[in-house]
């Protein structure tokens, strides 16, 4: 392991990010937890109702995992009615995926608490100050290209 100096580590908003994301998740884990579901499914869904007709490989790309990682969790929503897959109309290799009215139904019961958490951490806050939080999560964007894909469960 490298030698790392401690005070160069930003501890504190590192603490922050990691409790944000804990309770970010925390009201889509217990919605999902009763339907026998986890995280992996909610990115899945969410990403397929945002971009109906989105193919298999646009959809790896996105969350930047193997197939193999994303075989299972698709196989279960497919099955359990809330995505469908069909062929491409031009291309029939193509697997084009879409949300059914109970897969659009689950992703906005999955994003609403979020978005009520989001409404209320920002609402005393400029539309400048707004602005540079959306900046911020942009910059944190980004993976290390020179990383592979996760070849591991979704959560």
């Amino acid at each position: 392991m490298p030698a790392v100096d401690e005070a160069q580590i930003d501890f504190e908003t590192i603490e922050l990010l990691f409790f944000a994301y804990r309770d970010f998740v925390s009201d889509p884990d217990a919605i999902l937890a009763k339907i026998g579901m986890g995280r992996a499914h909610h990115r899945v869904v969410y990403f397929v109702c945002r971009q109906p007709g989105m193919m298999v490989t646009d959809l790896l790309d996105t969350l930047q995992i193997t197939k193999q990682s994303l075989a299972r969790v698709l196989k279960q929503l497919i099955e359990s009615g809330y995505i469908r897959q069909m062929a491409g109309a031009k291309d029939r290799r193509q697997r084009r995926l879409y949300p059914t009215l109970a897969g659009r139904e689950l992703a906005l019961a999955l994003s609403e608490p979020q978005s009520r958490r989001i409404a209320r951490a920002m609402e005393d806050l400029t539309p400048e100050i707004r602005a540079s939080v959306k900046e911020f999560l942009r910059r944190m964007r980004g993976r290390d290209e020179n990383l592979d894909p996760v070849d591991s469960d979704l959560d």
